[in-house]
């Protein structure tokens, strides 16, 4: 009796292994493109770039995304996040952005920096994590 399954049971292990190579060279692929950045202009004129093959890719894709006077790029990340905030009742004044490794610090960070810029109300204005932040 044990024969009768022995081709279906090796035809399962195989489809069982040909699922995980498939998973894993999906996961290579999604983690090369692990590379964001985020661009800043006046008046809480922003831009975002994430989950980019290239450092350059997403810096001129953020850089393109950003519709203010003077843009400029204050933060790439590689497998991690990075946010942008502005003061509510007044987005041309304090303003702060901060990255780190996960969203919750980086937020943090934007924020600290808007309150000690002189924000009173800081808010989040953008945020991304890359494909592994």
């Amino acid at each position: 009796m044990k024969e009768i399954y022995a081709p279906a049971i090796r035809a399962f292990v195989v489809a069982g292994l040909f699922l995980a190579t498939a998973t894993l060279a999906i996961v290579a692929v999604n983690t090369a493109r692990a590379a964001g950045a985020l661009a800043i202009g006046s008046c809480g004129a922003f831009g975002e770039a994430f989950d980019f093959a290239s450092v350059e890719a997403a810096t001129q894709s953020a850089l393109s995304k950003c519709q203010g006077e003077s843009c400029r790029v204050v933060a790439t990340a590689r497998r991690g996040c990075a946010a942008f905030a502005v003061d509510f009742n007044d987005p041309c004044g304090a303003h702060g952005w901060g990255k780190g490794s996960r969203l919750g610090r980086s937020q943090n960070a934007a924020l600290e920096a808007c309150y000690k810029g002189g924000g009173k109300e800081c808010v989040i204005r953008t945020f991304f994590c890359d494909a592994k932040g």
